[in-house]
């Protein structure tokens, strides 16, 4: 796939978020469709660490020096250890959208970046460049559909309307 085409769709995908997170109602950022689901807010932060600390600078690494050791990431443990539930939602939309906005600049900035090189990662295997690149966008797509998902959940919850006339979800 096209470097230039995924370099695109992230930078499309930070007008996607903020326009899909933004002006909601505040109950919204911390309703969660079951317990062990996260929610909106619990999402953003996600988006933005995992901006910084993985796929950035994931790419950077495989880029620049592809035989040292990557630094590691516990997403999972993030939400509790960082404290997600207690960040400010509009505020942390800003950040990824701020966060995003500088990793488009720096993959813009490449040129004859070396988009084939592997890292040895000691569980996953051979990662090239250019497969966390592609799969920065995949997990744009993941948490886009993730959003729409948990914001339709929370209509369905919230509302005494039937919503099989919009179509099976």
């Amino acid at each position: 796939m096209q470097h230039q085409f995924i370099i695109n769709e992230l930078e499309r995908h930070a007008q996607v978020f903020q326009e899909t997170l933004r002006n909601i109602l505040p109950e919204m950022h911390t309703w969660k469709p079951a317990p062990e689901k996260w929610n909106l807010l619990e999402i953003v932060c996600h988006l933005y660490d995992e901006e910084r600390e993985d796929f950035r600078a994931r790419v950077k690494h495989i880029l620049l020096q592809p035989d040292q050791p990557m630094p590691s990431i516990d997403p999972v443990d993030w939400v509790s250890s960082r404290q997600y539930a207690l960040q400010n939602y509009e505020a942390k939309i800003s950040d990824f959208v701020a966060e995003r906005q500088a990793s488009v600049a720096w993959l813009r900035s490449l040129s004859k970046a070396a988009w084939q090189n592997i890292y040895q990662h000691p569980t996953l295997g051979p990662m090239s460049a250019e497969m966390i690149l592609t799969n920065w966008l995949a997990h744009d797509y993941l948490h886009i559909r993730q959003i729409t998902g948990t914001k339709y959940q929370y209509l369905k919850h919230h509302s005494t309307a039937n919503l099989n006339y919009a179509g099976n979800w």
